[in-house]
């Protein structure tokens, strides 16, 4: 399999990391396959949206809280540097 997925401490969130595949010339990755993803979430998904951005040293981007019918779901990518993805449970219970 392309990707590996690593369950967090809030339910339905992953750590969904790609397989690498490396030699002299460069790198590969797969960083997206619908058939594999859907596998990993193991439940019907669409991906209406995908976006990039780029942020400065130390910028801190968008709070994003959602409710049925309008929630979906988020797959963040860093391209190039990492990123620090904060989720936050606020469900009661």
């Amino acid at each position: 399999m392309s990707f590996t997925a690593t369950p967090l401490a809030i339910p339905d969130v992953l750590l969904i990391a790609p397989k690498i595949h490396g030699d002299a010339r460069g790198f590969f990755i797969e960083s997206y396959h619908d058939d594999l993803i859907r596998h990993i979430i193991g439940k019907e998904h669409v991906f209406i949206q995908d976006n990039h951005s780029r942020s400065s040293r130390g910028v801190l981007r968008g709070l994003h809280w959602q409710l049925p019918p309008h929630a979906q779901g988020k797959l963040v990518r860093a391209a190039r540097g990492t990123v620090f993805d904060v989720a936050v449970d606020i469900r009661r219970g």
